[in-house]
């Protein structure tokens, strides 16, 4: 099981490495789990994309704090 610390580290790499594009990357493959079943897997998917919007949009910091 992946924490939600492991969520916001992975979430800050994609950030940092993608920028915005990495919302794309999580909704590609959140498409393309549900089409082949993988349902939990599209799941995190989704989180992981709550997470980096919240970092691209400056809600979450880098570290996981919310920011008001």
């Amino acid at each position: 099981m992946i924490t939600d610390h492991e969520i916001n580290l992975l979430a800050a790499y994609m950030v940092d490495t993608h920028g915005r594009k990495a919302l794309y990357y999580a909704d590609t493959a959140v498409t393309e789990l549900e089409q082949i079943g993988e349902n939990m897997r599209a799941d995190a998917w989704r989180t992981l994309r709550c997470v980096v919007l919240d970092m691209v949009e400056g809600r979450r910091s880098r570290e996981g704090e919310v920011l008001h």
